[in-house]
């Protein structure tokens, strides 16, 4: 399964948000458009569709810009999946009006396919917004003091706030 660029573009927009919550000024279509190299235009409208399913709260004007409306860890990438992409017919015999597939009914293909984004689906179900943005785990074997690399496109953290790697259960930091 492949995401359409809406979809894409939907999640980096959700995400940029999630990861500027805790700024004073909030993000805006022209930042993230920057950011991520979209144009602002069809952003806007991606920024629209995302206000009216009630993910975002928009405000114009100076000092206007983005918000999301629920916290992120209440927003579940499979349901915003599941409304930002416009076609999930894998093969065509998924859609029964323009079914002409003469192996339909005769083969497991279809079987496969459904289960397959059914699994898909319920991965990302699993999956919240706040899931997204959460600060990486180092890398096993790597040890503290190891300098933090910004993603293009997010957000840096506001000024000392100093992310600390978590603790595993039953362990202690080094």
């Amino acid at each position: 399964m492949r995401l359409t660029h809406w979809t894409d573009y939907s999640l980096r927009v959700l995400m940029y948000c999630a990861a500027s919550a805790q700024r004073e000024q909030p993000a805006t279509i022209g930042e993230i458009a920057e950011a991520h190299g979209i144009s602002r235009s069809h952003l806007t409208k991606i920024v629209m569709t995302l206000s009216g399913l009630g993910l975002l709260e928009t405000t114009r004007g100076r000092g206007g810009g983005l918000r999301l409306l629920k916290p992120a860890q209440s927003i579940v990438l499979g349901e915003v999946v599941r409304q930002t992409e416009s076609d999930f017919t894998l093969v065509e015999c998924f859609d029964a009006a323009h079914n002409t597939c003469r192996l339909d009914g005769h083969c497991r293909l279809k079987g496969a396919l459904r289960e397959a984004m059914d699994r898909y689906l319920e991965v990302l179900d699993g999956v919240t917004l706040a899931d997204l943005v959460a600060p990486m785990e180092p890398a096993p074997g790597v040890r503290g003091g190891q300098r933090v690399r910004f993603v293009t496109g997010l957000p840096r953290p506001p000024d000392g706030v100093v992310r600390r790697p978590r603790v595993p259960a039953g362990g202690e930091s080094r």
